[in-house]
């Protein structure tokens, strides 16, 4: 197939682009059906001629091109009107009735808040682009979009949430007028793989109950089935447990799917090039050093632990906390023995390890078990990654000195 991205230097244009060029060059393998084989990238810097070539040649068009922010609202009639009519205009001289996908704006419904110049100039290219199919059998998608986000999104312009995580990410201030404010929010990639679907012929179907989206497989309109709905409130304080991880530690609950998940991948993406990197407290003494590395809400914390040729750590066992360790460098031998004594008064045996980077194994550190680890090594450090299934908590750590 030969696509068409009008607006391809926008937001949801870049992201849609460089998907496409994934699956043109064999990058994406997860749609074997989707043959992409040449993308047409049209913008502002495009000729005339050069769209009207495209649309003689295209074979699915994402019409995303359009004007949201205008100095003076008069303008927004001819930029998304008016660009879809010559686009449409070009595709009947060429006699191609390809399939035509528009980028509309829950801001068409001219509801409430809504009715405005920018939804009136929506709604008249919906109006067109329906009229369009009717008289040429052009298969035509309409997606009346809510509030977008994710990368690359332009901050300071028409997202809040573009807004507040870049300014949160680069430590400027933020305004929020009302925490409750909520939100219905459309993730791009979320998006793009909606309009991988409509190359696909699988677009979602909708109607329209006010300005929310109804599934409905013989509505007019389509729409991306996953959307979020958060509170301004509720955004603001997950970047600001974002922006606190280097100092915490603390990775926050990320399910799959979640709001929170895609809202952490946008947040990074904002962050300056001096917040990418940054130093973990390494605790050092004559043995090596222990540093921590990440804690989680709820599934305890990963740490490295760095021992000198020769080293014996450990030598401790814990009730309830339990742990593995991980060699991933060095060779070393790792000792557990049951605490106190079986029935006839004897030590319980010690259980023995041999580990290495050469063959990397996860070794349980057992509940009531007094364990260490040893570096075998002459001359080289053992290096070993460890998982608790608690963060380490000072107050009751539950961990207490016992040589193996």
């Amino acid at each position: 197939m030969k696509i068409l991205v009008t607006g391809a230097k926008g937001f949801v244009g870049k992201n849609l682009v460089e998907n496409l060029k994934n699956l043109r060059d064999g990058k994406n393998r997860t749609r074997p059906n989707l043959q992409v084989e040449e993308i047409f990238e049209y913008d502002l810097g495009n000729t005339a001629e050069q769209l009207r070539t495209f649309c003689a040649q295209a074979d699915f068009i994402f019409h995303l091109a359009g004007i949201n922010r205008p100095k003076d609202p008069e303008e927004f009639m001819p930029g998304n009107y008016g660009t879809l009519d010559v686009l449409l205009e070009m595709l009947k001289q060429a006699k191609n009735t390809c399939p035509v996908m528009l980028s509309s704006s829950v801001q068409a419904t001219l509801i409430g808040r809504y009715d405005g110049d920018y939804g009136k100039s929506k709604k008249a290219g919906e109006d067109l682009l329906f009229a369009y199919g009717k008289e040429t059998g052009a298969k035509v998608l309409v997606y009346r979009f809510p509030n977008l986000f994710g990368k690359w999104c332009r901050p300071n312009y028409n997202s809040a949430v573009a807004t507040f995580c870049n300014n949160i990410a680069n430590d400027l201030p933020i305004t929020v007028n009302n925490r409750e404010t909520e939100l219905e929010l459309l993730y791009i990639d979320d998006l793009v793989e909606e309009m991988l679907d409509a190359m696909e012929g699988k677009e979602h179907h909708c109607r329209f109950e006010g300005i929310r989206a109804v599934a409905d497989d013989s509505g007019a309109y389509c729409f991306a089935p996953v959307t979020h709905h958060v509170t301004l409130g509720e955004i603001v304080d997950l970047l600001e447990t974002f922006r606190a991880q280097p100092q915490t530690l603390v990775m926050p609950e990320i399910r799959k799917g979640s709001f929170a998940k895609k809202l952490y991948s946008t947040y990074l993406s904002y962050l300056p090039a001096e917040k990418v990197a940054f130093d973990l407290n390494m605790k050092c003494d004559a043995r090596g050093s222990f540093t921590e590395l990440l804690k989680t809400a709820n599934v305890g914390q990963f740490s490295v632990n760095i021992s000198k040729p020769g080293i014996t750590k450990g030598q401790h066992w814990h009730n309830t906390k339990w742990e593995f360790f991980i060699v991933v460098s060095g060779h070393g031998l790792i000792q557990e023995r049951r605490i106190g004594t079986d029935f006839e008064g004897k030590p319980y045996p010690v259980i023995e390890f041999e580990v290495s980077g050469e063959q990397i194994r996860a070794v349980h550190m057992l509940p009531g078990y007094t364990h260490n680890i040893i570096n075998l090594s002459e001359n080289e450090p053992l290096i070993t990654l460890m998982w608790a299934n608690e963060q380490f908590d000072p107050e009751r750590p539950d961990t207490f000195g016992e040589p193996v």
